[in-house]
């Protein structure tokens, strides 16, 4: 049921969220007012629903996770169309939308059996509209190649979009400048080189075709697909949020970090009254003091580590603010109903199992799993990539060189979907990426080698810092493994 509030943010010590042009759509019978600009189920939940579908075997709730189209807790039919991923759709006025029954949709008596199909070619073709995709697509644009950026989502920027902190390392390389100012800084470059865009459009596949790679690539938004044939392909897609296994933590409430800050920094929407965040790495840290700042108290941070994860500087902000961050201790199960009422959280022993009698409910109706990462390679492995599994990069990735060729004629990777980093090394492995791209057509050699040795040299040393050791021992692993199949 809805709940008669409005949880959007009016102010912010760093964001501001513009909301010019109100939009209403029609849910199960109801007005929803929302705001051009928001997702269907970021205007949904602004507007008090907290159950967007139910599990099909036990009709459990199911609520925002994610916030970027890689679960199905969204799942919904919008103008009769079943299983529409609701969280990377926008709101358009009259839209008609509805939950299904226990998840499942059914398809429209009316189907669009002839869609539009358009076709072109293009040199580069760029999957991801991140940190490591825009600095691939600039930098090969800038060397002459042309460039198409695609993304599913209908804001480009990826994760540097929800980032209001300041960044790391070297000052060329965005030290001191907030992620969401750095995203600015990237679109604006590419916008002013004549880069070219498609949005809200997921790539299903890439079939290799007479040496060129033919991208299928449907539409969101509208019944149309567009196959693209590319020399090349850089994939930038990203990752996943990871999930712990404890009683309940399906409900309602309980979020990846990565959604709570789609909610928060993106939409400008609060995710509820009382957090408890599970994981004091950087991402734990940084999310507990983002939100503060939209408003919400955070009763505690837990960490099964025996030790804080992430940069001091980024502890010592929440501790300042008065949040305990307790070691050696992790979530039990999460408590309520249709939603999150509260947590239990538990120490652990040295041997990472939970000392009975250690138990302490907190009164919560949000619980965040800051937990790590998964690697999105799904498209290098569709397209017949060799991949591997490594433990320091955050699972299967496809084997790589140092320029990110894959064992794929045409295709690099770069980015998160190589391997979990910070967005500084995505930038860099993007511009190494689109650089050596470049060169492989031909455009500017003596310039594009110049760039690409360039960004390695500053990636090297980046993890250089004992935050890099873990993710470059993963990529040294993934070299060798490259150079052993060559």
């Amino acid at each position: 049921m809805l709940v008669p509030l409005n949880r959007r943010i009016t102010s912010h010590p760093i964001l501001e969220f513009p909301r010019e042009k109100s939009v209403a759509f029609m849910f199960e019978g109801k007005r929803i007012e929302a705001y051009e600009g928001e997702s269907i189920a970021a205007a949904l939940y602004a507007s008090g629903l907290k159950t967007f579908t139910r599990s099909y075997k036990r009709n459990r709730p199911r609520g925002w996770f994610c916030g970027i189209g890689k679960c199905s807790s969204c799942l919904m039919t919008v103008n009769g169309i079943p299983n529409v991923r609701t969280c990377i759709v926008p709101v358009k006025e009259g839209l008609n939308v509805r939950r299904q029954k226990q998840g499942l949709g059914t398809l429209p008596s009316s189907l669009y059996e002839n869609p539009e199909v358009e076709k072109f070619d293009v040199e580069l073709a760029v999957i991801g509209g991140g940190p490591a995709g825009l600095s691939a697509a600039i930098t090969a644009k800038r060397l002459g190649c042309s460039t198409l950026v695609i993304d599913e989502n209908f804001k480009a920027g990826g994760q540097l979009i929800k980032q209001t902190h300041k960044f790391f390392g070297s000052k060329e390389n965005y030290a001191g400048v907030r992620g969401i100012d750095i995203a600015k800084i990237l679109l604006k470059d590419l916008n002013e080189l004549g880069g070219n865009w498609l949005l809200s459009s997921t790539v299903a596949a890439d079939y290799i075709e007479g040496g060129k790679h033919v991208l299928i690539v449907p539409s969101l938004v509208e019944p149309k697909i567009r196959v693209i044939k590319a020399e090349t392909v850089v994939v930038g897609t990203g990752a996943r949020e990871n999930m712990l296994i404890f009683p309940n933590n399906d409900l309602p409430g309980v979020y990846g970090a990565g959604g709570v800050q789609t909610l928060m920094n993106v939409f400008g929407i609060k995710p509820g009254e009382r957090a408890l965040v599970v994981g004091a790495g950087n991402v734990g840290l940084i999310i507990a003091y983002q939100l503060i700042q939209a408003g919400t108290s955070v009763e505690a941070i837990v960490e099964a580590m025996p030790r804080i994860g992430g940069y001091f500087v980024h502890a010592a902000k929440v501790r300042r603010l008065g949040v305990p961050i307790y070691l050696r201790h992790s979530i039990k199960r999460a408590i309520g109903k249709e939603s999150v009422e509260a947590a239990e959280i538990v120490q652990l022993d040295e041997n990472w199992n939970p000392v009975e009698g250690t138990e302490r409910r907190i009164e919560v109706d949000t619980i965040v799993l800051a937990v790590g990462l998964t690697p999105a390679s799904e498209i290098p492995a569709q397209a017949g990539c060799k991949l591997t599994y490594v433990p320091e990069l955050g699972g299967q990735v496809a084997i790589h060189d140092p320029d990110l060729k894959t064992t794929i004629p045409g295709m690099y990777v770069a980015g998160d979907s190589s391997g979990i980093e910070e967005a500084t090394t995505a930038m860099l492995e993007g511009r190494i990426a689109g650089a050596d791209a470049a060169l492989s057509l031909g455009y500017k050699p003596d310039e594009a080698e110049r760039l690409k040795e360039k960004a390695k040299r500053d990636i090297s040393e980046f993890r250089e810092s004992p935050f890099g050791e873990r993710p470059r021992k993963g990529k040294e692993k993934v070299w060798s493994m490259m150079e052993a199949i060559s």
